[in-house]
C-alpha cells in the first residue's frame, strides 16, 4: 500500500493509487473479517514454490510472501516452526505435518520439464496434470489435502504487488471454502487488469486440482 502511494506522488496520480490502495485494504480487512468472526479451526496449510517439479522438494515459506499470506488468511502454516524466510522443508517434516490444504506456486517457466506452470499463456489443463503430479509423492496420499482435493496451483508472479489480494483472497477461499462460496479470486485478478491497466492478461492464475 505504501509502495503505491508513493508511485502515486511520483506519477501525479494521488487519487488513483489512493483508490488503488484502499481497495486493496478493504478486501484484504473483509476477508480477515469473516475468517475472525466464523471461529472455524485453521486448517494446516504448506505452500511450496514448484519450479523444481514433484521429484525434488523446492522452497517453502515461513513468515513472508506466501507463508505470511496463508497466516493473514487464517492458515496454520506448517512451515512456520521450521523455516525463518524461506527455504525447503524436511519433507518427512512434511508428511508428519499432515497438511488439510497444499499450495504449489508456479510460473510461465514452469512448461519446461515437470515444474509447476502458471501464468500468462499457461493452458489449464497443463497446469492440473503438473498439480496431479505433485499428489503422487511418496506420503502424500495420506494427506487431508490430497484425499480430500484440496491441493492448489498459485501464480508465483501475482505475489509481492498490490495485485496479491486477489491471491490472498483465493488463499482465503481455498482455506475456508464454506465462507467464499460465492467469491472468484481469479476474476478479480482479471478485473483489476481491466480496471486499472491497458491490457488483460489470459493464461491460469489460481486451480484446483478437481478441474
Amino acid at each position: 500500500m505504501k509502495s503505491t502511494i508513493i508511485i502515486g506522488q511520483l506519477t501525479g496520480q494521488q487519487e488513483r493509487a489512493k483508490t488503488i490502495a484502499n481497495e486493496y485494504e478493504a478486501v484484504i480487512a473483509s476477508t480477515q473479517q469473516k475468517i475472525s468472526k466464523s471461529g472455524l479451526p485453521k486448517p494446516k496449510t504448506y505452500i511450496e514454490f514448484g519450479n523444481k517439479g514433484p521429484s525434488e522438494y523446492s522452497f517453502t515459506y515461513g513468515k513472508n510472501m506466501w507463508g505470511a499470506m496463508s497466516s493473514a488468511m487464517g492458515g496454520d502454516n506448517i512451515a512456520a516452526p521450521f523455516i525463518e524466510w524461506w527455504g525447503p522443508m524436511n519433507p518427512e517434516q512434511v508428511i508428519a505435518s499432515q497438511p488439510d490444504v497444499v499450495f504449489i506456486a508456479g510460473t510461465e517457466s514452469g512448461v519446461k520439464g515437470d515444474s509447476m506452470p502458471m501464468g500468462q499463456g499457461i493452458d489449464r489443463s497443463m497446469s492440473v496434470e503438473r498439480l496431479k503430479g505433485f499428489t503422487q509423492r511418496d506420503g502424500w496420499s495420506a494427506f487431508p489435502a490430497v484425499q480430500n482435493n484440496r491441493v492448489y496451483g498459485i501464480y508465483q508472479g501475482a505475489s509481492r504487488t498490490i495485485l496479491d489480494a486477489s491471491m490472498a483472497l483465493y488463499m482465503a477461499k481455498a482455506q475456508y471454502p464454506s465462507l467464499f462460496k460465492d467469491t472468484d479470486p481469479e476474476q478479480a485478478y482479471l478485473d483489476f487488469y481491466k480496471k486499472y491497466l491497458p491490457v488483460v492478461p489470459t493464461g491460469t492464475f489460481a486451480v484446483q486440482v478437481t478441474e
